[in-house]
């Protein structure tokens, strides 16, 4: 079973290498449950902080125009817990972005059954932006602070002031970061490595999709996506097969010791996941 995770944006000149690996998987699922000719339903998971109709159309009119599929929206208000009897009658999940901390706390007490039930089901997985953080097995929410020390705009914080890392979903085996580029979380992504809260990560930039199979991840899209993994020593380098880094410094006590390895992979490239 495939992750698709979306590092959040809304260019259209993206849409189709974003989209199209899911909804092809979607469909394919589809296939096995439908009656010919029938669209793949894909649930698209809300946290409705009032606005949850509007933001569902907006993913729907994407959606629908990347391929022939039926979008239905999974609302959750705001403070609430989903319900994973609402995965009944859908093909995919799609949990979509907002408020990160919103999205880990609609998600607690589904955090061990909902990967379950996507193994037994088949079921493709996509996280857009909030719903790619929450995919990981230790998830960043948000935060832009390490020890008081900003290390991102406070912009970026997710209503959090000190970097915050969550019991996730499991999905993959690495922390997520998304907005990287547009956002210059790439910072936070590595204190959180540096001080060993995760033990390596992903920062995604927008309109860009990273598809994990359990032991490869291979970038999509518009932008690049950055792996950041302990470091062992100084220096700078390129990695065989792919994405190119170098090293940094940054973090609290613990962890590597503020030394770790970044690296950036463009469209096409692929590293292990594990």
């Amino acid at each position: 079973m495939h992750t698709y995770l979306i590092g959040g944006g809304w260019d259209e000149r993206g849409a189709e290498a974003v989209y199209s690996p899911f909804l092809e998987a979607a469909g394919q699922r589809a296939e096995g449950r439908r009656a010919a000719g029938d669209a793949a339903v894909v649930g698209c998971l809300l946290v409705d902080e009032g606005d949850g109709a509007g933001q569902f159309a907006r993913y729907e009119s994407v959606l629908r125009k990347v391929a022939d599929c039926a979008p239905v929206p999974l609302l959750v208000p705001l403070g609430e817990r989903f319900d994973i009897g609402a995965l009944a009658h859908v093909d995919a999940l799609l949990v979509c972005g907002g408020l990160t901390p919103a999205y880990q706390d609609a998600l607690a007490e589904v955090l061990d059954r909902l990967p379950r039930v996507l193994a037994e089901r088949g079921m493709p997985y996509a996280g857009f932006s909030a719903g790619a953080a929450v995919a990981a097995r230790r998830a960043v929410v948000g935060g832009w602070l390490a020890g008081g020390v900003p290390v991102c705009h406070e912009d970026t914080g997710e209503d959090l002031d000190e970097i915050e890392v969550r019991e996730g979903l499991g999905l993959v085996p690495f922390g997520v970061d998304v907005h990287a580029a547009q956002w210059g979380t790439l910072p936070r992504l590595i204190t959180a490595v540096a001080d060993g809260r995760i033990p390596h990560g992903v920062a995604i930039d927008e309109n860009t999709l990273l598809t994990v199979d359990g032991r490869t991840a291979r970038v999509s899209g518009l932008g690049r996506v950055h792996t950041v993994r302990p470091g062992t020593g100084g220096g700078t380098g390129t990695k065989a097969g792919g994405g190119t880094g170098t090293r940094a410094d940054g973090g609290t006590d613990g962890g590597t010791d503020g030394d770790v390895l970044v690296r950036s992979y463009a469209a096409g490239e692929s590293f292990a996941a594990g």
